[in-house]
């Protein structure tokens, strides 16, 4: 391959729950380099001047063994529904309302739901839109942004904007690719919002802030992504059918889908991202209901003993308390964990039986919502690491389980770039 292969051509930055992290990609979409920055508490984690340091960290990191003398572009992802107030000099203003922070005003989530379309993802008791319009009502707010937004305008980007995936549980309307009149009516002042583009697309040139970073003159500025979405497109997943399961704290599938899928009701959303819809949800169950039972010691102990070709019968539904969101959308919905067995070892595979089953239910859940049938499956989160539980999976699914070619959302978010080049040339 030639060196002009390898050189880096597309930055990627993640601001993950845990930390931030980059990536370097050459033109053919091959990772170059990979630095990180762990949050070291969870008050960093909500704290820009942090996220903004990270980035400077994992930037200085990369280069310092990569050349950046031939990056074309960069991009940025955050967690989804993270949003903070500015002042006229882009210097935030109060706290930092997190993804999963409920808004501290129920007024205004009730007054969303009074006026939101029923199936629209800015509804909901942790809505981005409901926090994004208490932290607009401080004193000295010129503007409203997501997390990716504003570490965009920390590289350098001259004018607010954001992406469409992040805007999306902000109430921006995809299908008129506009922020929809009704956001007023909740409270929303619309011209303290970004211009929105679509993922991907490319935004400005490299302003001095970015050249101070090392990014070279002419490098492009492009729209990002959420984290969720970053990590499916990290995996190499992208033609319809494709499917990812996310098995972390919690159990997400996620499809590639021809057409968007929306139904509240069970949490699901789509976003689009070039040339195809990503729909799924997310379970309330999970690694974390394995955890509660079992460290990491007895875990691994017994993982090399597990028999998936043996079922133990036992029909779980592994909650750590009552409510699911997805396949089934209940908040009372019983956690299903007895007859619990004398032997943890028939315990532990009855758990990842039922999360395996649920797995299941959740991508025909998004196939009878008018989704394709999952294809194809790839593996992101602790559990991918697991060979009997992906045999159990694999037995349950009946599709290919395909390798995924990175489990980093940096690298997802970096490949948008390349995309992006080739769309928006």
């Amino acid at each position: 391959m030639s060196v002009a292969a390898r050189s880096a051509i597309a930055l990627g930055i993640d601001l993950g729950t845990s930390g931030v992290r980059a990536a370097a990609l050459a033109t053919d979409g091959s990772p170059l380099g990979m630095a990180a920055f762990p949050f070291p508490d969870a008050a960093a984690a909500r704290s820009p001047a942090v996220w903004r340091r990270g980035v400077e960290a994992c930037l200085a990191e990369l280069s310092s063994h990569l050349s950046f003398d031939s990056v074309e572009g960069i991009a940025v992802d955050g967690t989804s529904g993270t949003v903070l107030a500015v002042d006229a000099a882009g210097a935030p203003v109060g706290d930092v309302l997190m993804y999963n922070d409920p808004c501290p005003d129920s007024a205004v989530v009730e007054r969303i739901a009074q006026r939101a379309p029923p199936d629209n993802p800015a509804r909901g008791s942790t809505s981005a839109l409901a926090r994004a319009i208490h932290i607009s009502r401080q004193p000295g707010v010129k503007a409203v942004l997501h997390q990716a937004d504003w570490i965009l305008m920390q590289l350098g980007l001259a004018e607010r904007a954001s992406d469409e995936n992040n805007a999306l549980k902000t109430g921006y309307d995809l299908t008129a690719e506009t922020w929809p009149d009704w956001l007023e009516a909740c409270g929303m002042d619309i011209a303290l919002l970004p211009a929105v583009r679509r993922a991907g697309a490319p935004l400005s040139v490299t302003g001095a802030a970015g050249r101070a970073l090392g990014l070279p003159f002419g490098c492009r500025y492009h729209a990002g992504t959420t984290d969720g979405c970053a990590s499916f497109l990290a995996t190499g997943a992208s033609a319809v059918g494709d499917g990812v399961t996310a098995l972390g704290s919690t159990l997400v599938v996620k499809v590639a889908s021809a057409r968007p899928i929306d139904a509240a009701d069970y949490g699901i959303y789509s976003h689009r991202i070039l040339d195809f819809w990503l729909a799924g949800g997310a379970s309330n169950s999970g690694g974390a209901v394995i955890r509660h039972f079992f460290d990491g010691a007895r875990l691994k102990a017994m993982t090399p003993l597990l028999r998936p070709d043996e079922p133990t019968g036992l029909f779980y539904y592994p909650l750590l308390k009552p409510g699911e969101r997805f396949p089934t959308n209940d908040p009372a919905y019983s956690p299903l964990l007895e007859p619990r067995p004398a032997d943890d070892l028939v315990f532990f595979q009855a758990l990842l039986e039922g999360m395996t089953a649920i797995e299941k239910s959740g991508y025909d859940r998004l196939a009878d919502l008018g989704g394709p049938p999952v294809r194809s499956v790839r593996t992101v989160g602790g559990g991918a690491a697991n060979p009997a539980w992906t045999r159990m999976r694999e037995k349950a699914l009946g599709v290919p389980f395909l390798p995924s070619r990175s489990a980093e959302a940096a690298v997802g978010t970096a490949s948008l770039v390349l995309a992006g080049k080739a769309r928006w040339p």
